[in-house]
């Protein structure tokens, strides 16, 4: 089920109403101790969902950038999608040359600063270094915005011509943000207020659809009534503090403002040390340090002007006559600082498990007794059935423990005995590394980014494939004049003849690598012959025998019997529930789909295909421990000694808490040790074998193999 129902509970805490109220009435600063985790995340949601918040903009500022993604991640899980929740990134990539802009955070900081312009409430997240950075004024990022509604009326060549002016690039496919390009009636168009590129159709000059679409596959996804085109910031025109944009009813909401000052001078003393570095290697900075950042007391003195919120965790110093709710301390007088109201929740973090799962049976139903309700936050259905089954399957003795599952987790679960509620989360229970992720992603994705790391590793001379005009070589990367008469990059392609073909970077889908077999040189396409057309329809004729052999040895293999391995067990989902990471959506559907072959008595005939990382071994054990679970045997067949021994290591720290005995068997094991293993595996012994081809020997023999 989703959060809002937690969040509904939630607002009837007595503190969080003490809160609200010392907000509304306008107490410059208020202390809120005792909340820790992500306890302050879930107060802020319920109040704001509950309408007991007063509708103002909330500029959350974290200390890192980690802290803010963390923050901003769980808002949006408890609010969805609320048009009224941003992020405000760093603009700038600071691991490289400073200045150097990141085109993802980018959509994200322009979408905060135009929601910022036109709502008079919101909570806008941000952290230390990206208040440091300068933000166009709300004038300027007017100039350079362009609304459109399906029914508006607009002359296409006139809006080319208006996006050129405001730094948009105009090119044959839209990949990036800043992108455009003009096909016939559509535009296509990547803006920077967008996470996903628009593709808006003209019926003359009338506008009459807008829809997102994907990079990867250029097909259209989502309609919409309206869209915003925004340009990037025109960092000539320089800009102003994130401040001088914030209304003057804004609440600060933050941890610890003394950390977040010194990191924004210290953002501004390494601007002044990167561009100095510039000077000495002889390079132009294109602005001055004024002019992208702003110095501590700038932002000091606006931020000590607005109503703040300060957050305590759990355990700090709160005076005993302070504990009441709303009780208040004297003046900071010996400062001259604002007057302090300061109120008490109690928090204490979510258990530390380490894995245990009976002292999480044992821990659940010591806070059932004591009253408590119990929310278990993961982000899958299939997620809560293990936690539930492993759980329940400690001790038959003992009686279920039930919870309210909740999806999507946050990022540290806690308990709240105001309110007697505990929401712990999955990730924590199974010691699993939680990352956040932002929406911006989709702009570092796509097949674009992919083609051009392929396209870094080739070389002057490579066999390349045009799905056009067929075989060439690489003749490397060229500039030459578009259309708008800017230089863009191009790929040469070399035929027969010395016949050549360029192709823009933005084509780069019909270019792939030519992977024949080794040491044997192709034949170079002719152009205009008419030869690489034939040569695809022979090949699409042989792929159509090819596939009705498949068809007719597929048909014969659904006959034949197999073996049926039984449902998962407890100990199954203990040991998935355990994994270090998150599941991501595929590998938890071919995870599923692999044992669902093994439970049919069909026998199974799967390829799992994935990229580097992206856990196929982690399927693999999945289905080897399954597999052992019903008394069979697993091998598992790797090229190479180096292979076997980084997959053994895998699979023995995976299933070092499972009853199953993994080994190994390559060229590096000694004849003593050969035969020893040998043994073992007749004798049913070893559960999971990892080797080369050794294992294929006429002397393995397996007891049971699965």
């Amino acid at each position: 089920m989703p959060l809002s129902p937690l969040l509904s509970l939630y607002a009837r805490s007595a503190p969080l109403a003490a809160l609200c109220s010392l907000i509304d009435k306008g107490e410059p600063v208020v202390r809120a101790g005792g909340l820790c985790a992500s306890a302050d995340a879930v107060v802020f949601a319920a109040a704001w969902a509950s309408g007991k918040l007063p509708k103002r903009p909330y500029l959350f500022l974290a200390d890192t950038d980690e802290r803010a993604g963390y923050l901003y991640q769980d808002l949006r899980a408890l609010l969805g999608n609320d048009e009224n929740l941003c992020l405000l990134p760093s603009a700038y990539r600071r691991a490289a040359k400073f200045g150097q802009r990141d085109t993802a955070a980018e959509i994200l900081r322009t979408d905060a600063l135009e929601r910022l312009t036109g709502n008079a409430a919101l909570f806008l997240v941000t952290h230390a270094a990206a208040l440091a950075e300068r933000v166009p004024t709300s004038a300027s990022l007017f100039e350079r915005t362009i609304s459109l509604r399906e029914g508006d009326m607009a002359d296409l060549s006139l809006l080319a011509t208006r996006l050129n002016e405001l730094g948009f690039r105009r090119r044959d496919y839209v990949y990036e943000p800043g992108d455009f390009a003009v096909r016939g009636s559509l535009l296509d168009i990547y803006s920077y207020a967008e996470e996903l590129p628009l593709r808006i159709d003209f019926f003359g000059d009338e506008v009459d659809s807008i829809r997102t679409f994907h990079i990867d596959t250029q097909l259209s996804h989502e309609r919409r009534t309206e869209a915003t085109l925004v340009a990037a910031p025109d960092e000539a025109a320089g800009g102003v503090p994130l401040t001088d944009l914030l209304p003057k009813n804004t609440v600060l909401v933050v941890h610890d403002l003394e950390t977040c000052l010194n990191t924004i001078e210290n953002v501004f003393d390494e601007g002044f040390s990167r561009l100095a570095q510039a000077a000495s290697e002889d390079e132009t900075p294109t602005l001055s340090r004024e002019a992208l950042l702003c110095p501590r007391s700038v932002v000091e003195s606006a931020l000590i002007a607005l109503q703040r919120v300060e957050i305590a965790p759990s355990g700090s110093s709160i005076n005993e006559e302070q504990q009441k709710i709303g009780d208040r301390t004297s003046p900071i007088s010996s400062m001259g600082g604002p007057r302090t109201a300061t109120l008490t929740f109690h928090t204490h973090p979510q258990p530390v498990y380490h894995k245990n799962y009976e002292f999480v049976q044992t821990s659940f139903a010591q806070f059932i007794e004591k009253g408590y309700e119990i929310f278990l936050l993961a982000d899958s259905s299939k997620q809560h059935e293990r936690l539930q089954t492993v759980i329940n399957e400690q001790d038959n003795s003992k009686s279920a423990i039930f919870f309210t599952p909740l999806s999507p987790t946050l990022h540290e679960g806690f308990c709240d005995d105001d309110t007697k509620l505990c929401l712990f989360t999955d990730h924590q229970i199974f010691d699993r590394y939680h990352k956040y992720a932002l929406r911006s992603d989709v702009a570092r994705q796509g097949k674009m980014a992919l083609t051009l790391k392929e396209l870094k590793a080739f070389k002057h001379g490579d066999y390349v494939v045009h799905i056009d005009h067929g075989v060439g070589k690489f003749g490397g990367l060229v500039r030459m004049p578009g259309k708008d008469g800017a230089m863009n990059e191009a790929i040469k392609i070399l035929f027969h003849g010395n016949d050549v073909v360029y192709v823009s970077i933005h084509a780069l889908h019909k270019v792939s690598k030519y992977r024949g077999q080794d040491g044997t040189p192709p034949t170079l396409s002719r152009l205009g012959t008419g030869a690489w057309e034939r040569l695809k329809e022979k090949t699409k004729k042989k792929l159509k025998d090819i596939a009705r052999d498949l068809i007719r040895l597929y048909s014969e293999r659904r006959g034949a019997q197999g073996f049926a391995y039984s449902a998962d067990s407890y100990l199954q989902h203990e040991l998935e529930a355990s994994f270090t990471y998150e599941d991501t959506p595929d590998q938890l559907r071919v995870t599923q789909e692999v044992k669902h072959d093994m439970e049919s008595r069909r026998p199974m005939d799967r390829l799992v295909c994935g990229d580097v990382g992206f856990g196929k071994t982690e399927i693999a054990v999945r289905a080897a421990f399954k597999a052992a679970g019903d008394g069979k045997q697993t091998a598992v067949l790797v090229p190479t000694t180096v292979l076997a021994l980084q997959h053994y290591r895998t699979f023995s720290q995976r299933l070092a808490d499972m009853p199953v005995r993994v080994d190994y068997l390559t060229r590096a094991r000694t004849a003593k040790q050969t035969k020893e293993v040998l043994q073992d595996l007749a004798d049913g012994k070893i559960d999971i074998l990892i080797g080369t081809h050794k294992l294929i020997g006429k002397t393995v023999k397996f007891r049971d193999l699965g």
